[in-house]
């Protein structure tokens, strides 16, 4: 079974993971500059390192006709393809929108014999057969056959106290820098980073669990790196377990609608 997934971040990557060990042969397709900021485990980091590896799988950067090729290697073929021209070319079974944009960028019903979307900004049996919650909580990985996930609430999910003071964010438009490497201890008022000229400092303290890739553009208040108070090096290295929730849903649906 062939399956499109567009977008390469961290809860994408827990899909591609989980279906890559189910047996399913997955492409993904990215945009030239991933806005990713867990890049360890984020197969979209193969689009600035040409290769990367994620808890056991290979993702590679490819042209379009070599995704055969990659497959038949054991690795993920990972393609920059914006508007998702990949998904006419290998005409897939399964196509999983996991941009997590809040709002669907262009991913229709018909684009495969099933269309799974991840989180808000979907309506299942209008754009897409089924969604899957991604909201943190009693519901996380749900498979919805009708209707929507739970709405963006705007505030990131609450880690050992902290909620938006975790998270960093650009101060201004312009191309980022960082000074810190993703699992290093940064501490409340440090520097971690730069936005043309223009600190980014860490308000809590914590081991930086996502950052920007260098010279990635910004525009000001865009997520550009985050922290994780609970001090778990590990943590930074590994798929989460929303990820793996997330994937598992969608692993889910897949069987419980292709595979009755």
């Amino acid at each position: 079974m062939t399956v499109v997934v567009k977008g390469g971040g961290d809860l994408a990557t827990g899909v591609v993971h989980r279906l890559h060990r189910a047996g399913m042969r997955v492409v993904v397709n990215e945009l030239p500059q991933p806005l990713v900021i867990r890049r360890p485990v984020s197969v979209a980091s193969a689009i600035f390192e040409g290769e990367t590896e994620v808890e056991g799988i290979r993702a590679r950067l490819v042209e379009p006709g070599q995704v055969e090729e990659t497959w038949r290697g054991g690795a993920i073929p990972v393609l920059i393809d914006p508007e998702a021209r990949i998904v006419h070319r290998c005409r897939p079974q399964v196509l999983v929108d996991a941009i997590m944009a809040k709002r669907n960028t262009g991913t229709g019903i018909e684009d495969a014999s099933l269309v799974i979307a991840l989180g808000p900004g979907f309506t299942a049996g209008v754009d897409c057969h089924a969604v899957i919650e991604t909201n943190r909580g009693h519901h996380l990985g749900r498979v919805i056959l009708t209707g929507s996930a739970e709405p963006n609430m705007g505030t990131p999910a609450t880690v050992d106290g902290h909620t938006e003071e975790r998270v960093l964010r650009a101060p201004c438009p312009g191309v980022f820098h960082g000074y810190c490497r993703i699992g290093e201890r940064v501490s409340a008022g440090q520097t971690v980073a730069h936005v043309n000229g223009s600190a980014v400092h860490a308000q809590i303290g914590g081991v930086l669990r996502g950052l920007l890739a260098d010279g990635v553009p910004t525009t000001t208040g865009m997520k550009v790196g985050d922290i994780d108070p609970r001090g778990r090096v590990e943590y930074c290295f590994t798929i989460s377990d929303k990820a793996r929730a997330v994937g598992g849903g969608v692993l889910e649906a897949i069987l419980c609608l292709l595979w009755k």
